[in-house]
């Protein structure tokens, strides 16, 4: 048989398009051609599994090898398909079996001894495999990765004889076991948080509804430290998030070491917009796609670039990144819930005598924010600073685990009511779910009219009432809770 056919998976974003391997053998001048649109780490894949398979003491045809990566206009990068051209030589040159290839997928990167290396975004490969009806063969450090994704069979391999053996029906490879991931929720706790009672109100409202979160306050009143308390009042994710969620860390490379927390991902003002929403000449996840399902903090963020934070405002209204390139356009998931901190002004103590900021230099700082950034922010609260007397007294506040159980009640009175968080529900489900009366309405409207509201900024606004609503159990809200999402709205910058 001089032709053979080898099925293996491209990386796309997070999704695994097939690519059917097709090799075939020719009369000619011995050469190994791979064509279908590699990119340079494909190309070198020819020399790496010539001396993969003459190390493992097999013989390399002496003829014209023509390697197909269909489809030929899906870019092909990385070395994950030199173990699927490496049996496609053998089956089209007899020593291996064509016949049974149909029903495994291959990846994997060959050392020149033969043996196979772990390659990035199996887990995605994985679940597409699985849908295809297929088998997968992977590296063996691939294989507890590929292995999450359930019903899936996946063999894992440290050598390319290994998979050979496997494929003649000489030496079976054992599926890897699928192990359930343990649910924890470990982490830091709210009980260690001495004071700034209003701020622990706020992250609690948030974590209910799913909304976004600004604090602002000196340095050293706990801004970071409450934040980072969030992910453990949050409830953990369910199985198709986090499989998700391991998907995006898969394909950027990244190892899940808590596979139902909710991911927490705080990157430094420095970072580009390139880092935050992803990118590259092959597009990889940003910071926004390695936060979702989760809570991306932003600290400092008026020391963020401007042309930075402005590449936030389409992801938190979508839900997702779309990277366009020439040959192709990637879509990441990215819905993540936004908590960011920065100081009042410049020099952080604005009020104190110590401060001496002028009032343009503060206007100038707080106008490093859009007017769309805010408008997108539905929580807006002063970290005041604690006075020294708590200080000195033990933490007394509530234990994390007491506000998550009031977190999770409001959520699921919110998912059994329109099936979804408050964050998204759009005008015609807050018509449905927010009835006013008439004293409510006059109430919106002066407020609208005084603090000059958008449109945008008037649904979030209503939308944080329906969430405190939900977390005191009432049916409707109430004028107090359109009351206190007003508080929210307007504590910084009046908007």
């Amino acid at each position: 048989m001089s032709l053979a056919l080898v099925h293996t998976r491209a990386r796309a974003g997070i999704a695994a398009p097939e690519v059917a391997v097709e090799v075939h053998l020719s009369n000619g001048l011995p050469s190994l051609n791979i064509v279908g649109l590699p990119e340079t780490a494909v190309k070198e894949s020819k020399d790496r599994v010539r001396s993969a398979l003459l190390n493992a003491h097999f013989e390399f045809p002496r003829r014209r090898i023509t390697v197909n990566l269909a489809p030929a206009d899906l870019p092909k990068e990385g070395g994950r398909f030199d173990l699927a051209i490496a049996i496609g030589i053998l089956a089209a040159s007899g020593q291996l079996p064509g016949d049974a290839l149909e029903a495994h997928e291959l990846l994997g990167e060959l050392a020149l001894s033969g043996a196979l290396r772990a390659i990035e975004g199996v887990l995605p490969a994985a679940l597409a495999a699985t849908r295809a009806g297929r088998s997968l063969i992977v590296a063996a450090g691939n294989a507890p990765e590929a292995a999450l994704a359930r019903d899936a069979c996946v063999h894992g391999a440290g050598h390319l004889l290994e998979v050979c053996a496997h494929l003649r029906g000489e030496s079976r490879l054992e599926p890897h076991p699928y192990t359930p991931p343990q649910i924890t929720v470990e982490g830091p706790d709210l009980d260690e948080v001495v004071g700034q009672h209003q701020v622990r109100r706020a992250l609690e409202i948030a974590a209910a509804g799913g909304h976004n979160l600004l604090l602002s306050g000196p340095p050293g009143t706990g801004k970071t430290m409450l934040a980072s308390r969030l992910p453990g009042i949050l409830p953990p994710l369910d199985e198709a998030e986090a499989i998700e969620v391991a998907a995006i860390h898969s394909v950027a490379g990244l190892q899940r070491e808590d596979f139902f927390r909710r991911p927490f991902r705080a990157p430094h003002h420095s970072a580009s917009p390139a880092a935050l929403v992803g990118g590259g000449s092959l597009p990889r996840p940003g910071e926004i796609s390695l936060a979702h399902c989760g809570v991306l903090f932003l600290d400092e963020l008026p020391e963020f670039p401007r042309r930075v934070l402005e590449v936030l405002r389409e992801p938190l209204e979508s839900g997702r990144v779309a990277i366009a390139r020439v040959q192709s356009r990637i879509e990441f998931p990215a819905r993540f819930q936004l908590i960011a901190a920065m100081n009042p002004c410049p020099c952080g103590y604005f009020g104190e005598a110590r401060c001496r900021c002028t009032p343009d230099q503060i206007a100038r700082y707080r106008a490093r924010l859009s007017g769309p950034l805010q408008d997108r922010i539905d929580l807006q609260v002063i970290a005041p600073r604690v006075a020294q007397t708590e200080l000195t007294q033990p933490a007394s506040g509530e234990p994390s685990s007491a506000v998550r159980a009031r977190v999770l009640a409001a959520r699921r009175r919110q998912t059994e009511r329109q099936g979804g968080l408050n964050c998204t529900l759009s005008p015609a489900g807050l018509q449905r779910h927010c009835p006013l009366d008439l004293e409510q309405r006059n109430l919106l409207n002066t407020a609208a009219e005084r603090l000059g509201l958008s449109a945008r900024a008037f649904h979030r606004l209503l939308r944080v009432a329906r969430t405190l609503a939900d977390l005191d159990g009432s049916a409707h809200p109430g004028t107090e809770h359109l009351t206190e999402a007003l508080g929210y709205r307007v504590a910084l910058t009046g908007r």
